[in-house]
């Protein structure tokens, strides 16, 4: 298994890995073909799988806690990883043995078409999909059958990995974080407190209703005290009451309005406006053009026409 790693940082200050460490590890692994070509299979490099049209939006490209010894990644990483140290850049080729192992023909098998009509599949090349309990990827769709192959997709690949670790967690709160981000996202929102051999966690809002948080929280669990060492863990989720508006605070219902005039006494009309006097009844308005009727003692002569 041939291995080059290039020192970046001076002797004296560089940490050695070991079984049990978690650490955070910026990578690439290329996919050695047949004809010499390497196809990238994962990076965590943005630039890179914008170069090669495999940028994912959803996918966070920044170095990744990893944690070594406990068969949680291929062993042929497992065992460059023991020999750097943080801060070297590393290249290595690892065989199928010592990766996803060699292909299984009896992982291939044929299945009616029918079968995924039921389940509302559409069989397409390519497409990965889950059937039995068991994840593969179909190979081919032929009249009324459908190949899927349930080796893993790596399996009898030779790889090339291309990795740095960037820093190891030292302290007991920087493992917790590590574990969190490993099993389940980003741990800047959770809130980790470390009391001895304990750890309390307060949980950011989203964890209240994220069904992936359910699911994962027993695995943070587990990794929190096989990885960290923690005795006692503590998840705690904060309610907080909203504030109800105080008396002194205006009324929502009926906002006064800014800039209102002040309300004039009827016997002080604006000028230029008229007076409650001055208008006409709302039960009986004044035709517009209709003069006045006058009283009887001053009605005036009625002309005759000439």
């Amino acid at each position: 298994m041939p291995e080059e790693a290039q020192q970046t940082m001076p002797e004296e200050v560089q940490q050695t890995i070991s079984d049990g460490d978690l650490v955070y590890v910026d990578y690439s692994v290329w996919i050695l073909l047949p004809d010499g070509k390497e196809d990238l299979f994962d990076t965590t490099s943005k630039e890179l799988a914008e170069e090669h049209e495999q940028f994912d939006e959803k996918k966070v490209y920044a170095p990744q806690p990893i944690v070594v010894g406990k068969g949680r990644i291929f062993p042929g990483w497992e065992e460059s990883l023991r020999s750097t140290k943080v801060g070297d850049k590393t290249v290595v080729e690892i065989p199928p043995d010592k990766a996803a192992g060699e292909r299984d023909p009896r992982l291939v098998e044929l299945h009616s078409i029918r079968e995924f009509v039921r389940k509302e599949i559409a069989p397409e090349v390519g497409k990965v999909v889950v059937l039995g309990n068991k994840k593969g990827t179909i190979t081919a769709v032929t009249a009324g059958r459908v190949r899927v192959d349930f080796n893993n997709p790596l399996a009898g690949r030779t790889l090339k990995y291309e990795y740095t670790v960037t820093k190891k967690a030292e302290s007991p709160a920087d493992k917790a974080r590590g574990v969190i981000e490993m099993d389940y996202a980003d741990p800047e929102e959770f809130d980790v407190k470390v009391i001895g051999e304990d750890v309390m966690i307060k949980l950011p809002d989203v964890c209240k209703y994220d069904e992936l948080w359910f699911v994962a929280k027993y695995r943070v669990v587990s990794d929190l005290r096989e990885i960290a060492g923690f005795d006692s863990i503590r998840f705690v989720e904060e309610y907080v009451k909203k504030e109800e508006p105080t008396e002194d605070e205006p009324s929502e219902e009926a906002p006064e309005e800014e800039g209102a005039p002040e309300e004039l006494s009827p016997d002080e009309p604006e000028e230029g406006e008229k007076s409650a006097e001055d208008e006409p009844s709302e039960e009986a308005p004044e035709e517009e053009g209709v003069p006045e009727e006058l009283p009887a003692e001053e009605a005036p002569e009625s002309e005759t026409e000439e």
